[in-house]
């Protein structure tokens, strides 16, 4: 048996547009963002330097609901799934698309909004999670082109 692992656990802020949920042709939820991680680090002269890494987030069906009513642009949210290339046509040019494939997610902002949704509060961040439980993404290995909203 191979041994093979592909895991990603990242925490960053949702930008720049609040999450999209679409529908597949059949019906299936998919909600996409944007999530941006930073980091800063010391050169040898010792002067400091930041950097952001944005990452494309995809989940299905009712994580990706949940994610869409509850969360907004600037949100802090901890994602852990697994990273997938897919290629497709546009042009005449083959394009590649590499994203994070979310199976489980935490609301990390403190605080509460509307409806008792989580509200936007910046940096600001709760020791205990808005959510108590998982939450599991369907497996969509086999999923049809067709159905992929973009």
């Amino acid at each position: 048996m191979a041994r093979s692992l592909n895991k990603v656990m990242i925490i960053g802020h949702i930008q720049p547009n609040d999450p999209e949920l679409r529908y597949t042709q059949s019906g299936r939820p998919v909600c996409s963002f944007k999530l941006v991680t930073d980091e800063s680090y010391k050169d040898k002269e010792g002067q400091l330097h930041e950097r952001s890494e944005w990452h494309r987030i995809v989940f299905w069906g009712k994580p990706g609901e949940i994610i869409a009513n509850y969360m907004k642009k600037g949100r802090r949210i901890y994602v852990e799934g697994r990273i997938q290339t897919r290629s497709y046509e546009q042009d005449g040019q083959t394009k590649y698309l590499t994203e994070i494939v979310g199976n489980d997610f935490l609301f990390l902002d403190s605080g509460q909004g509307e409806g008792g949704a989580p509200s936007g509060g910046g940096n600001s961040s709760s020791s205990a999670p808005m959510q108590s439980s998982p939450v599991t993404a369907p497996d969509v290995s086999g999923a049809e082109d067709d159905d992929l909203p973009f």
